[in-house]
């Protein structure tokens, strides 16, 4: 087994990874953290979807308390980086036929010592992570899952009927898959209690493997994005932009996503929802057209009001330049060059994101490192101590008025847009107002009647749109 050589060391790579995710993204939203187990009290796995290749595991990870393994692809250990990476933090090397020359080698392959080593980690109370999709993806929904997370837990509790093992299902979502500073949400489900399958699994081990993944995917569907193609989730992402209240969490956001595609399947071939769709559908063509976006026809984003956002802004930026300039010279083409390389020299579009964060980590760790050792052999080790200390300080400062920079040419090409194009923005609100209450009127026909609302909502709103909204508590 690739035991991590120390929790120390463990803790100390995690906190690295945790720093670098931190910088690669926005914002990383964690909920659902009361359904993990603590430490000792109860061995986890966890069982996530695969949308974004080695990311999935660093944010698991980092997102619990406790020490969590991950199962790698036996390749990956050739790299010397990422081994050293790797035993850290106590993965553990699988071997795959497609790795090994496929089915046509001939090749037998023993996996024997690496399901050992996990049953090992549950068995001594610790945590695992597997993905029951077996491969990252990019589709816009969950793959059939694989039996072998519910096969691993099954075998164990057979053998050690003891442990409280349970399978915690893990929901990824990438608000812009593919962006660099986007945010995330990582959202930990029910935890399911693998002894309750113990009496089913010894009467039909193959049946209740299959029937505990069922039961898997059913969790993971509840906490994830499905739908049939990229375009649905376009255009019902609109849907749900029409319908939620102004400024809900991130974690609110994702779940109308969810509902909206989970309830488009049992309603789509009704006439009156074929209609709407395509109206809204056609909408969003509109806006894009016109290099516009759903936003920029908010009814309390006038250009008075963007003007006075866009000042602040501004302010708050200028606070962050004068430290943020160094950062400018040394980042900013850095990020260029990993944005353009991840697009163009990942091998597949599902580890986009994940070249470019490796690519960004390993820039910014050699840049920062070799502009240190050159400031303090070229100038003085005080010299090299300040650069050390300022560095990353500035690449901080950076992220603040690249984030404030975006926002005010947001504001301010929305606002300018609005007056230049006049009346077609004002045909254009009065469309978005006309599909906000039509979209209400539709939930309020069409949503389930055991379906917990999210929000209270009534098509009155939309012409009075100060009225208060009623929050869950």
């Amino acid at each position: 087994m690739s035991e991590p050589t120390s929790y120390p060391a463990y803790k100390l790579v995690r906190g690295f990874i945790h720093f670098a995710l931190r910088g690669f993204y926005q914002q990383i939203r964690v909920v659902g953290l009361e359904n993990v187990p603590l430490e000792g009290q109860a061995p986890v796995i966890f069982a996530g979807n695969h949308p974004n290749s080695l990311l999935d595991p660093a944010l698991v990870i980092c997102s619990v308390n406790r020490m969590a393994h991950f199962a790698a692809k036996d390749v990956l250990f050739q790299s010397a980086p990422l081994r050293l990476i790797m035993n850290s933090l106590g993965v553990v090397p699988i071997s795959r036929r497609k790795d090994h020359g496929g089915e046509s080698s001939g090749k037998k392959l023993d996996n024997s010592q690496a399901f050992a080593a996990l049953n090992k980690v549950l068995i001594s109370g610790r945590s695992m992570g597997i993905f029951p999709e077996g491969i990252s993806h990019d589709q816009a929904s969950l793959s059939g899952l694989k039996t072998g997370a519910a096969r691993i837990g099954l075998q164990l509790v057979a053998e050690e009927p003891d442990v409280p093992l349970v399978l915690v299902p893990v929901g990824l979502t990438y608000i812009h898959r593919n962006r660099m500073r986007s945010r995330v949400l990582v959202q930990f489900g029910n935890p399911i209690q693998v002894r309750d399958w113990l009496d089913a699994y010894r009467e039909d081990p193959r049946e209740t493997a299959r029937a505990l993944t069922d039961h898997l995917d059913q969790g993971l569907r509840a906490l994830t994005i499905n739908a049939p193609d990229w375009e649905t989730v376009r255009v019902l992402d609109g849907v749900r932009r029409l319908y939620q209240p102004p400024r809900i969490p991130l974690e609110h956001r994702v779940e109308l996503a969810r509902r909206f595609n989970e309830g488009f399947q049992t309603v789509k071939d009704k006439p009156e929802v074929i209609v709407l769709y395509s109206r809204i559908e056609r909408y969003l063509d509109e806006l894009d057209s016109l290099g516009l976006s759903d936003r920029d026809l908010d009814d309390d984003a006038n250009f008075r009001s963007r003007r006075a956002r866009a000042a602040r802004n501004l302010m708050l930026a200028l606070v962050w330049l004068p430290l943020a300039l160094p950062g400018f010279l040394v980042f900013i083409p850095l990020g260029q060059l990993v944005s353009w390389a991840g697009v163009n020299f990942a091998p597949r579009t599902d580890v986009i994101q994940t070249s470019k964060f490796v690519m960004g980590v390993a820039g910014a760790a050699l840049t920062y490192l070799g502009l240190v050792a050159l400031t303090t052999v070229f100038g003085s080790i005080p010299a090299g101590i300040a650069v050390a200390v300022a560095l990353p300080l500035s690449a901080v400062a950076t992220l603040k008025v690249l984030e404030r920079g975006v926002r005010l040419r947001r504001l301010l090409s929305g606002g300018v847009r609005s007056l230049m194009l006049g009346r077609e923005v004002e045909r254009l609100r009065a469309e978005r107002r006309f599909l906000e209450a039509e979209v209400i009127k539709a939930v309020e026909r069409l949503l389930p009647e055991e379906m917990e609302r999210l929000y209270e909502r009534t098509a009155e709103e939309v012409a009075d749109p100060t009225a208060e909204i009623a929050s869950p508590e």
